[in-house]
């Protein structure tokens, strides 16, 4: 009784609110009400991850493997408002509970064997200080939790880079030519790696990871996001 009366002061001091559309959460619902998890723009890349639009979209950039996504991105859609919030509105939580829905969708199709580390995409520290969290690491925490495999931070970003927002394909791939590195000591030979980010549009920054990864002897390198977007 004890416990359920401290609960529902707290509720009532600190609500706990839907992220998408803002009605109060049940008990049993973490971040989203049960209506905003059922309409989320679920993709299905993971249903054929070796032949979709987005392994054709980094053909030829780094050795193709599987690419994944978890919702289909459009401009003012909830895909973008939820990228929104999780970048710019300090709400890390939404990263870490998309990795965990995903992570529970990968699991029912048995995909927990298929990798050894879950490897997020590394923000700039001066970026990373700003935001206060690397957004790619939340989802990679997420899927790291359902599917219960390592999730390590092996890479870092040694240069600062602009926004890739307004950019070119072309200017994309000169924006992160040689800004990742794999950290000191980091030993990563023979690994199975999902390498995680928030959103692919060309994938540049995405195969400058997975090359570097590569490079250094990862035994083949998957690459997911929370969102697929446009060009």
């Amino acid at each position: 009784m004890r416990l359920n009366f401290w609960k529902d002061f707290l509720d009532l001091l600190y609500p706990r609110n839907c992220v998408q559309c803002g009605i109060a959460l049940l008990d049993f619902e973490p971040h989203f009400c049960t209506k905003c998890q059922g309409t989320l723009p679920v993709a299905s890349y993971h249903l054929y991850p070796f032949d979709n639009d987005l392994t054709t979209k980094v053909k030829g950039l780094t050795q193709v493997n599987r690419v994944m996504a978890f919702l289909r991105f459009s401009k003012k859609g909830k895909s973008q408002h939820l990228l929104h919030l999780l970048k710019y509105r300090n709400m890390p939580e939404i990263g870490e509970e998309l990795g965990r829905l995903y992570g529970i969708e990968l699991m029912s199709k048995g995909y927990q064997e298929e990798w050894d580390l879950i490897v997020p995409v590394p923000l700039h520290p001066m970026k990373q200080k700003r935001r206060g969290y690397n957004q790619s690491e939340k989802f990679a925490k997420g899927l790291s939790k359902s599917l219960q495999i390592n999730r390590i931070s092996v890479l870092e970003r040694v240069k600062f880079t602009e926004t890739q927002t307004k950019k070119s394909r072309l200017e994309r791939l000169e924006n992160v030519d040689e800004v990742f590195s794999l950290k000191k000591d980091a030993n990563i030979s023979g690994q199975r790696i999902l390498l995680a980010d928030d959103v692919i549009t060309t994938g540049a920054t995405l195969c400058a990871c997975s090359n570097v990864l590569l490079a250094h002897g990862a035994k083949h390198v998957d690459l997911i996001t929370i969102a697929a977007g446009g060009r």
